[in-house]
């Protein structure tokens, strides 16, 4: 056994050493593959806030994703055909700027998980999990029906956005970019878990009641916590835009939200380095067992499947100690 501590350095060193190995070997598809394990893993580490911290079985998480997504689409889109965004009120220039489109993608994200959350969080068990998935539906059906950016068939961007002094179109540069995200994202869920909110929430997870007789609002915690975890998925949404410089409806389907509780069962609900575990086995299985059969899912079936019967702590469990299991 060893410390979470320890395999999360591992693991985050094993990522960079793939991504470094593909430079050395000029295979620019395996770097797009590492990003791609980077990305989905940030977006699992936002839902990992609201599921493994806040027990908020979230099962609408595409929504935020695909909202930081067209966010990222809608502005790169404006800025490449010199046309400026209508928002009523006011007219806004489309912008490149990778920086600008997170604070956006981050802000839309946060700022439509406040009512999400609000009105879900009346509700639990499989009751908050559909009114979370209807959400989703919602925002997808509207953009399947959005002529103006593309509906059905999605919307391509010519060229990857900028980022100050950054080749982003070189993918070992954006697969840096993306890598850092994830780090200071993982090292924030840290900081939260340990915080006295983070204790404060996890005590409202397991005893509602005693949480609120000691003067706390069980609600407002889950509801913090589901924002900030809507904020991060909005902010891996608009990564994962630039990395295909495509948006399309899928990114609000329910078969990705199904994805992302996926990639945080299989590497450990509540654990901090669990969602790059999950993204990285799930990208292996999909590319590997991809290239032999189209029903690579069987196996990722089966493998969920023993983890959930003999393994309640994922991968990460299976590998680290229980001393060290908050590490």
């Amino acid at each position: 056994m060893i410390s979470e501590r320890v395999l999360s350095l591992a693991v985050l060193a094993v990522l960079v050493g793939v991504a470094g190995l593909a430079v050395l070997m000029d295979e620019p598809f395996t770097i797009t593959l590492a990003t791609r394990v980077a990305i989905l893993a940030l977006a699992a580490a936002g839902l990992n806030i609201a599921l493994g911290l806040g027990g908020l079985v979230s099962f609408g998480h595409a929504l935020f994703f695909g909202l930081g997504g067209y966010v990222m689409g809608i502005l790169a889109f404006h800025a490449q055909t010199y046309t400026p965004l209508d928002l009523g009120l006011l007219e806004v220039a489309g912008t490149k700027s990778m920086p600008v489109i997170w604070l956006a993608a981050v802000a839309l994200s946060a700022l439509v998980a406040v009512p999400v959350g609000l009105l879900a969080l009346r509700t639990t068990g499989v009751y908050f999990i559909m009114i979370t998935l209807a959400f989703a539906q919602m925002f997808y059906y509207f953009t399947i029906s959005w002529s103006a950016y593309g509906g059905e068939d999605g919307l391509s961007i010519y060229v990857r956005n900028g980022f100050p002094g950054l080749n982003t179109l070189d993918p070992i540069q954006f697969f840096g970019l993306c890598f850092a995200l994830l780090c200071v994202v993982l090292w924030l869920s840290a900081r939260l878990k340990r915080s006295p909110f983070g204790l404060a929430l996890g005590a409202a997870r397991q005893a509602p009641a005693r949480t609120e007789a000691v003067g706390l609002d069980p609600m407002r915690l889950r509801l913090v916590a589901f924002v900030i975890s809507g904020a991060i998925a909005g902010l891996a949404g608009a990564l994962y835009a630039d990395l295909n410089r495509f948006v399309s409806p899928s990114m609000f389907g329910w078969h990705l939200s199904g994805e992302l509780i996926v990639l945080v069962i299989l590497g450990g609900v509540a654990r901090i380095i669990g969602p790059v575990v999950g993204a990285g086995l799930y990208v292996m299985l999909e590319h590997f067992l991809g290239q032999i059969t189209d029903f690579w899912q069987i196996w990722l079936g089966l493998i969920l499947l023993v983890i959930v019967l003999f393994a309640r702590g994922g991968i990460v469990g299976l590998l680290c100690s229980r001393r060290a299991k908050g590490g």
